[in-house]
């Protein structure tokens, strides 16, 4: 296998996680802020119900309104109500621009340091309204080029967020990978553009889907790297 000459990475779930200001407790605390009594042990159940009626923009336009709206069923599935479950959950959702609320696996900084030893590219690509290239500043992620679907104005899995990510690289789809959490958004949407991908199942929910990590650790030799001597 020829490694590539660059590697695109999500963010969320891949190279970093939410923090507790973005889990139960942290809903718990801003319910409260807005006069609602949120249940902690709810949450894993609610955000699992929001996720099956999650629906994208037809035309994959960033839109802060559908996650503002998925929040929202999160914070009622919590035991909120309206109108409060709606500045509640706006104020959830413009946490996740916050760098702060945000820690990366411990897996993120080691890999990416390998990668670029080996000569190769490293570039962001999130669904978002944070600024990526302030996150990879304050997190000390070394990367070359960064775009958020925010600035972009369209999401993953549409074509035209990877090629303005590789145009900034000035390297070509096949000569790039593409390493992402989620098969629908990251893998395909790579692999329409004609980029390789890998799938980061870190909670086993993919066991059967190929190619796939469990971690970073294994991506160099998943890319044809060899060995550090």
């Amino acid at each position: 296998m020829t490694p590539p000459r660059a590697v695109l990475f999500d963010v969320d779930f891949t190279l970093a996680k939410p923090g507790p200001e973005l889990g139960p407790d942290g809903y718990v605390r801003i319910g409260a802020r807005h006069g609602l009594t949120l249940d902690g042990a709810s949450f894993d159940t609610a955000r699992d119900a929001a996720l099956q009626h999650l629906e994208r923009h037809p035309d994959f336009d960033h839109d802060d309104a559908i996650w503002y709206a998925f929040t929202e069923q999160i914070v009622l599935g919590m035991g909120g109500t309206s109108p409060a479950s709606y500045d509640c959950a706006v104020e959830i959702t413009k946490g996740w621009e916050l760098h702060e609320n945000f820690e990366l696996y411990e897996d993120a900084l080691p890999v990416l340091d390998e990668l670029r030893r080996a000569g190769l590219k490293i570039g962001l690509v999130t669904n978002s309204s944070r600024d990526v290239r302030a996150f990879a500043e304050h997190h000390a992620l070394h990367v070359d080029a960064t775009i958020g679907s925010l600035e972009h104005g369209k999401t993953k899995p549409h074509a035209s967020i990877f090629a303005a990510l590789l145009e900034l690289l000035d390297v070509e789809p096949g000569d790039a990978a593409m390493v992402g959490d989620t098969i629908a958004d990251d893998i395909e949407g790579a692999r329409a553009l004609g980029m390789r991908a890998i799938l980061l199942d870190r909670y086993g929910r993919h066991p059967d889907f190929q190619p796939r990590l469990e971690d970073l650790y294994g991506l160099p030799a998943a890319l044809g790297l060899p060995r550090p001597t």
